[in-house]
């Protein structure tokens, strides 16, 4: 008897699809981990961990950074992290050729991964420092707008230009190793794209559209001014980042051997975003704009908020208003140590900006006001703004007004450096600050908010020894001689006598006019 054994089907079982993205995400965090050790970008990120920290540290010890203006404050996070970004162009490039260097290539041709995955890979290992520097700048814009002096406007764009810039160039490392599958061809490019462009730039007067072709565009600029007339097309600029960023990907990936219709349609929408961006930055000053600025500066009254302190009102635009208590501070120094009706002469501190001529790039002093009893004050406060803006108000109270005080020549000047300096925590070191030389002898030019005043040496040495002495003393002197003190007609040497100081020996300087 003859059994039948009836064949059974052998189950099929279906393979798992391979996880292609996953090997992607894989190879991108393998990439970051070795470009982080890459000598370049370590020591770059290194550089500018430090570069963060000793702005704190001398923020805290000059004073000049006590009182930051957001608006200059998110442009100034954009130009350090470059270095780490040309570090990314040239480590990414080379992470790319490795295995061209190796020889290495024909073994990638039994691997599932495509070249334009791995091209994806190699783009996305740039992510994890764009993502870093994103947040170095963060904290130091957010550290920044915490100090209580702070004032202004921050703009997100502008904070948003140093991590694209990171990932920007960390892209075209990846795709010019595509394009030129050659070490050198970066250092190359990079330095010839300088130099050319440089000539380029010098040969068609600095032209604005091609100023702001480059990642990070910075603007001379002296003197802060206010968000409203700043003019900078940050959010189409960064449009512009953005969109080139990923059409470099695209060509990257096209090049690598994608062909995907996504890609393209990306490719095309990323270009026309560049374009878009690129244009509207270009495009010059609107006519509000311009006539925004020049009524800033030429009738700041019509912008400004005054606010009274005692019996001195202090005029600010919008955004500096809460910093009028700290000239009022400064005012009540000053005339602390006058004596007759300018103890107690009101004032008007009016804060002035110049953005009629050259945009940012304004200068750092202003014509002097010939109204009486009118004292400039600048955008900037902090460190040897203060000093410099107490000699804009000793000078008024001495002169009567800013276009007087610059002519003083005579016992006035010594009485102007007394009061504006009298009174100071460290005499002797603001005295210093505010002289052109940074020295405590001889002749020199003194800053002030406008034009600056001229001590000879006679009367540098009769303040010399007027702020060595006990304060109390000099200043009961000073009000029992004011007017003969104030008079234009009283010399260095007479004024060294009513003081009882030593009176200085030779014949006095003239004033350097």
């Amino acid at each position: 008897m003859s059994t039948l054994t009836e064949a059974r089907p052998t189950p099929v079982v279906a393979s798992p699809k391979p996880r292609r993205w996953a090997a992607v995400f894989a190879l991108a965090r393998f990439e970051a981990r070795e470009l982080l050790l890459q000598i370049p970008v370590l020591f770059f990120s290194l550089l500018y961990v430090g570069y963060l920290g000793w702005q704190v540290w001398t923020s805290d010890r000059e004073g000049m950074n006590d009182f930051p203006v957001l608006q200059d404050a998110d442009r100034a996070t954009q130009m350090p992290p470059m270095l780490i970004a040309v570090a990314l162009l040239i480590s990414a490039n080379r992470a790319v050729l490795r295995s061209r260097r190796r020889g290495t290539d024909r073994h990638f041709d039994v691997l599932v991964m495509e070249p334009w995955r791995r091209t994806v890979a190699h783009a996305l290992s740039v992510v994890p420092f764009a993502v870093a520097v994103a947040l170095a700048v963060a904290g130091q814009f957010t550290w920044q707008a915490l100090k209580p002096g702070a004032v202004g406007r921050g703009s997100y764009a502008e904070l948003a230009v140093a991590p694209l810039s990171v990932l920007l160039l960390g892209v075209l490392g990846v795709l010019l190793a595509r394009l030129i599958p050659s070490s050198f061809a970066v250092p190359l490019l990079a330095l010839g794209g300088f130099v050319g462009t440089t000539l380029l730039t010098a040969g068609l007067d600095d032209p604005r559209w091609m100023r702001w072709l480059w990642p990070v565009v910075s603007e001379y600029q002296s003197e802060p001014v206010p968000s409203d007339l700043m003019g900078r097309p940050a959010a189409w600029h960064v449009l512009y980042l953005v969109g080139l960023t990923v059409l470099l990907l695209c060509i990257a990936i096209l090049v690598g051997g994608g062909r995907a219709r996504l890609v393209k349609a990306v490719a095309v929408g990323s270009a026309a975003l560049t374009l878009t961006g690129a244009v509207a930055q270009s495009a010059g000053d609107s006519p509000a704009l311009t006539a925004a600025r020049v009524r800033a500066s030429v009738t700041p009254e019509k912008d400004q908020t005054c606010i009274r302190h005692d019996r001195s009102a202090y005029c600010a635009f919008p955004e500096w208003t809460g910093r009028t208590e700290d000239w009022a501070g400064t005012v009540r120094r000053v005339q602390s140590l006058a004596g007759g009706a300018a103890g107690g002469s009101p004032l008007t501190v009016r804060q002035r900006v110049e953005a009629r001529y050259y945009g940012l790039g304004q200068d750092s002093t202003f014509d002097p006001s010939r109204t009486p009893r009118e004292v400039t004050v600048g955008t900037r406060w902090g460190g040897n703004r203060i000093p410099e803006f107490a000699v804009g108000v000793a000078s008024v109270l001495v002169a009567g007004d800013e276009e007087a005080a610059g002519q003083l020549c005579d016992a006035r000047t010594v009485v102007v450096m007394w009061l504006a300096l009298g009174s100071a925590p460290d005499p002797m070191t603001s005295l210093r600050n505010v002289r052109l030389d940074d020295g405590v002898s001889g002749s020199s030019i003194v800053l002030a908010p406008t034009h600056p005043l001229s001590m000879s040496a006679q009367q540098t040495d009769v303040v010399r020894e007027m702020l060595e002495r006990p304060r109390y003393g000099i200043t009961a002197k000073v009000k029992a001689h004011w007017t003969e003190l104030t008079s234009p007609k009283t010399s260095t040497a007479r004024a060294a006598e009513l003081l009882d100081v030593p009176v200085p020996q030779g014949k006095e300087d003239e004033c350097w006019a």
